[in-house]
């Protein structure tokens, strides 16, 4: 009975420290890109940091900067159209492989009246030509 008890409290017992496999860096990297890379794990991970007063402040000043870059992304693309060009033909590239990328790059899209009102007045154009290539 006692060896029953000892092997059943042994069992219960965490044979790793936590502590001591964080403070391994490749043992670190590699549960950190096992999160990164598991869509589950990451919303855990986000639900604690969000918990965390600590991760909440990283992740806000995160987003600060996010929108900083934001800003300066958006003046680039201005200041040289062929480089917008070129990123906007990249992000249709990848839209064509995830359609949850598309759906959400559609929706935007045509949440948008004056992105529609271009789309159409584009389509009609199109139309337009083809019409008048016909009739040649």
């Amino acid at each position: 009975m006692l060896i029953a008890l000892i092997t059943f409290l042994a069992s219960c017992q965490s044979g790793t420290d936590v502590n001591q496999m964080l403070s391994k860096t490749e043992t670190r990297m590699e549960m950190m890109n096992k999160i990164a890379y598991d869509s589950t794990m990451a919303k855990e991970m986000m639900g604690a940091m969000m918990n965390n007063q600590n991760g909440k402040m990283m992740m806000q000043q995160h987003q600060a900067m996010m929108m900083e870059d934001n800003s300066s992304m958006m003046k680039m693309m201005k200041d040289n159209p062929a480089m917008m060009h070129s990123m906007m033909m990249n992000m249709l590239e990848a839209c064509k492989g995830d359609t949850t990328m598309m759906s959400g790059m559609c929706k935007a899209m045509m949440g948008n009246k004056e992105m529609m009102d271009m789309m159409e007045k584009m389509k009609a154009e199109k139309k337009d030509m083809n019409m008048n290539g016909m009739n040649k």
